[in-house]
């Protein structure tokens, strides 16, 4: 069977697809960013601010994805969108900083975050060698040991799972995600059911972020709470393989994001209920906030309990990550735009077996060179640059291709995309200024994607 007649099989139903957008999204961010925030801006009112400004972002583009979802429900999702809309060349840039920033550096930064509770969970994150060196642009204390070993196994592990079918990644990706909305379930109920209330106050400034005030402050914040949202676009990715996408896809990117605006706020409700904003910005990742807030309640256990849940979330934004990312660089492959061999599928399950184990391996390299921290941010940026060109496809597509059928058109057109793409280039400005090293860092490494390009044309 030759390569051309090898196709994708649509074997992702509903519950598979909207698990793929909510499992996706949930990670980290919900337990580690509120930290983070609480620093930027000082006061539980704005870090709900935050979060809901963030949320309602995300929520925009996902009603503007939709649209083209259903439009072009091919694999490769916002390549194939800016291909159609832009041409090669922004479309090649887009799946290159995927392929080498974004989808590669959430699956890294999601398996160290796993590594990170896992090594403490059982007592083994003492590094066995560290090292003084430059990465990324900013000097760090680079250390090696059970963390970046548990890291590249579990990484391995999942791009293994998804070689397996999508059928059987989807099903995966539905069992995780329902552990991980139960196991968040119980934190919020029982904070709320068990803990005596804590005082809204302001933070002191031991705590506050230095030079950061105002607006720049709030951006910051938002910009560690997209990080929580970030995964909301990775769904379309796989629509060549989701049952009846002109229904589905925009049933499960709608469904999903308002199901994820929902469960932050209640989380972070339940934070601030149970902890003054002095202990919640004073945690850390050894001691995180969900579990300063369960220990009202668990007690003693509250540690292992919270660690669980944390790695049961991760766990299933890392598989939905692993199935969704590695459908860009096999679509640029059946292009021609990228190495032809990415384009190739397994004859047995009819997915991108090389495209999989490609992402896997420069996954787990970033694993064991990058912080958490830092490679977050460094997604972020990048992935927010495409993400604001990719939304602002939709008006090129309506004059382009005014009678194609559209079974489901943006809800608050022309208004929602507008307010999208502004406040996307807003927080790319803002995050230029706040975190430069990130961000340039970003912008050399799309760059880094151009003579690839010619290489390909």
């Amino acid at each position: 069977m030759t390569q051309e007649k090898t196709q994708l099989i649509r074997g992702l139903n509903l519950a598979d697809t909207i698990s793929l957008v909510v499992g996706t999204i949930i990670g980290t961010g919900i337990f580690l960013k509120t930290s983070v925030m609480a620093q930027n801006v000082g006061t539980p009112g704005l870090v709900l601010g935050a979060w809901l400004a963030a949320g309602l972002l995300s929520l925009a583009g996902a009603l503007t994805y939709a649209e083209l979802g259903v439009l072009l429900p091919r694999a490769g999702g916002e390549y194939v969108y800016m291909r159609k809309a832009y041409g090669d060349a922004p479309a090649f840039m887009y799946g290159w900083m995927r392929f080498i920033v974004a989808s590669s550096g959430s699956i890294a930064s999601l398996a160290v975050g796993f590594a990170i509770f896992f090594t403490s969970l059982f007592r083994i994150n003492e590094p066995w060698t560290s090292r003084n060196v430059n990465l990324f642009g900013s000097g760090l204390e680079w250390q090696f040991g059970w963390t970046q070993v548990v890291a590249v196994a579990v990484i391995l592990i999942f791009t293994a799972i998804n070689c397996a079918g999508v059928a059987f990644g989807g099903r995966v990706q539905s069992v995780l995600t329902l552990a991980k909305v139960l196991g968040i379930s119980i934190i919020v109920a029982g904070v709320f059911m068990f803990s005596n209330g804590a005082d809204w106050q302001s933070l002191g400034a031991e705590f506050r972020t230095p030079n950061l005030t105002g607006i720049q402050a709030f951006g910051a914040a938002m910009l560690a709470a997209l990080w929580a949202y970030d995964g909301w676009n990775n769904m379309p990715m796989a629509a060549g393989e989701v049952q009846n996408p002109h229904r589905n896809v925009p049933i499960a990117l709608i469904g999903g994001m308002i199901i994820i605006l929902v469960i932050y706020l209640l989380t972070n409700l339940a934070y601030f209920h149970a902890l003054p904003i002095g202990e919640i910005a004073a945690s850390n990742a050894s001691d995180p906030v969900p579990t300063k807030a369960v220990r009202a309640f668990l007690g003693p256990i509250a540690s292992n309990f919270v660690s669980i849940a944390i790695m049961l979330s991760i766990l299933g934004a890392l598989n939905g990550s692993t199935l969704t990312g590695a459908r860009v660089p096999f679509a640029m492959a059946r292009d021609g735009l990228f190495f032809s061999k990415l384009g190739a599928l397994s004859h047995g399950t009819h997915v991108p077996v090389p495209s999989l184990i490609i992402q896997g391996l420069w996954a787990a390299i970033l694993a064991m060179l990058g912080t958490f921290d830092q490679l977050t941010n460094y997604v972020i940026f990048a992935s927010w640059i495409f993400y604001g060109m990719t939304t602002a496809a939709v008006f090129m597509l309506r004059r382009r291709m005014p009678d194609a059928p559209r079974p489901y058109k943006t809800l608050g057109y022309p208004v929602m995309p507008v307010i999208f793409v502004l406040v996307a280039l807003w927080l790319l400005i803002n995050t230029l200024q706040t975190n430069p090293v990130e961000a340039f860092t970003g912008l050399i490494v799309i760059a880094l994607g151009l003579p690839l390009y010619f290489y390909f044309r």
